[in-house]
C-alpha cells in the first residue's frame, strides 16, 4: 500500500527515544502490541540487550504479521540476531493478553502501537495494567489519535495512571506502586 511504511513504522528519532526511555527504566522483560516493520521491536530489542541482563523477554503481539507485512519485523528481528530474546504470538491481543494474565506473566514495561479502535486500545489497556508490574511504564504511540487518547485518559482519571515526560508523538505511563481497584461508586468521566 502507498505510503503505508511512513504511516505505520516508528519514525527513527521516535524509536530511539522509546529505546533511551527503556534503558533508562533498566526493564527486562517487555511486552508489545504491534510489530508491522519492526522499528519499534528494534528499538526495545536494543534497549533490552543494552541491560546486560541474560534473562530478558520482548513478546510481541501482532495478528497481522504473515498476512498483511509478509513477515518483515520478525525477518528484522531475526537479521538483527535478537529473535531469541522474543516470544511471537500471532493473534489478536484481546485474545493473546488475557492468556499471559492467565499465565502470570509480569512484564517491566509495554509498547502499545496495535489496533488504534477504542475499544481495542481500552482492552489492551486493561490486561497491561495487570501484566505491568506496579511503578511499571505503559509507552503508546499514536495518542493523538481521539480513540487512543480517550482510552488513555480513562486509565488517567481513574486508576492514577501518571503522566511520563516523553517527546515526539510517543506517551508514557507509568503505574502506581501499589494496584487498586475504585469503588463502584467512583467513576470520572473520561469520553
Amino acid at each position: 500500500m502507498e505510503g503505508d511504511f511512513a504511516r505505520v513504522a516508528l519514525p527513527a528519532a521516535d524509536a530511539d527515544l522509546l529505546r533511551d526511555t527503556l534503558i533508562a527504566r533498566d526493564v527486562h522483560v517487555v511486552i508489545e502490541i504491534g510489530l508491522a516493520y519492526g522499528s519499534s521491536a528494534l528499538a526495545i530489542a536494543e534497549a533490552l540487550c543494552t541491560s546486560g541482563v541474560k534473562d530478558v523477554q520482548h513478546i510481541i503481539i501482532d495478528p497481522f504479521q504473515a498476512d498483511a507485512y509478509d513477515n518483515v519485523g520478525l525477518d528484522l528481528l531475526k537479521d538483527a540476531d535478537v529473535a531469541d530474546q522474543s516470544t511471537f504470538i500471532g493473534a489478536p491481543s484481546s485474545m493473546a493478553l488475557p492468556r499471559l494474565v492467565t499465565d502470570r506473566v509480569t512484564a517491566d514495561a509495554a509498547f502499545v502501537d496495535g489496533s488504534h479502535r477504542f475499544h481495542e486500545v481500552f482492552v489492551d489497556l486493561y490486561f497491561l495494567r495487570t501484566l505491568v508490574r506496579p511503578g511499571g511504564l505503559i509507552i503508546l504511540d499514536d495518542v493523538a489519535w481521539p480513540s487512543v487518547a480517550t482510552a488513555l485518559r480513562y486509565f488517567d482519571l481513574n486508576l492514577g495512571w501518571r503522566p511520563v515526560e516523553m517527546g515526539g508523538r510517543l506517551t508514557a505511563r507509568e503505574l502506581p506502586d501499589q494496584p487498586f481497584e475504585p469503588e463502584f461508586s467512583n467513576f470520572t468521566r473520561f469520553g
